[in-house]
């Protein structure tokens, strides 16, 4: 009969170092068998985005065509994608903006702005605002008021500081937050125009 192995600090430093390994080389597989396909979910999901939120269709694919400008005293980068029509000519630009200005924190949008600056349309990629209140930013009531107006505009801003833009009701710290990512945008927009892409 074989006598049992003694447990001591070697043999269980070993079988737990073994086990880290083992389990390091499982997650490195699984993320490496991912994460083209999760590269390949986000740009889908971006491209429908911009899709949504531009004028008209498009015939270039603005993902493939991605400007990206620093923003924030080079603190943020916020990124720009020009949609064409057959002549190559573009016809309005989807920009991916932020503001960190939201009530839950982190609020990041696909925005649509023609080449005069006037918004098309805009679309809430993603926010952590409160259900029922902050969410609301999303809805087509708060957000259709925003078609046809130029971020670069004195009156761009909510009514509660001046402005022309309903906030949302009990959800004004939401509202300006929008208005902080479409004025980011738009100065990106501006930066591009100029040529002056960092600060």
């Amino acid at each position: 009969m074989s006598k049992p192995i003694k447990s001591t600090a070697f043999t269980m430093t070993f079988a737990l170092v073994s086990v880290a390994v083992f389990s390091a080389l499982i997650l490195g597989g699984v993320y490496q068998l991912t994460l083209e396909p999760i590269k390949k979910a986000k740009s889908n999901q971006e491209l429908q985005a911009i899709r949504d939120v531009v004028y008209g269709d498009f015939a270039n694919n603005p993902y493939e065509e991605r400007y990206q400008i620093a923003v924030s005293h080079g603190k943020g980068k916020v990124d720009l994608f020009p949609a064409r029509d057959e002549n190559g000519k573009i016809t309005s630009v989807a920009i991916k903006t932020y503001s960190k200005n939201g009530f839950g924190g982190k609020i990041e949008m696909m925005l649509g702005l023609m080449v005069d600056g006037t918004i098309n349309k805009y679309k809430i990629i993603e926010h952590k605002e409160t259900p029922g209140l902050g969410s609301k930013i999303t809805e087509s009531r708060f957000s259709d008021q925003f078609h046809g107006m130029n971020p670069g505009k004195k009156g761009f801003k909510v009514k509660q500081d001046g402005g022309d833009i309903d906030a949302v009701t009990a959800a004004t710290i939401s509202s300006r937050a929008v208005v902080d990512a479409i004025r980011r945008g738009y100065k990106a927009l501006n930066k591009l125009s100029t040529g002056k892409t960092h600060e």
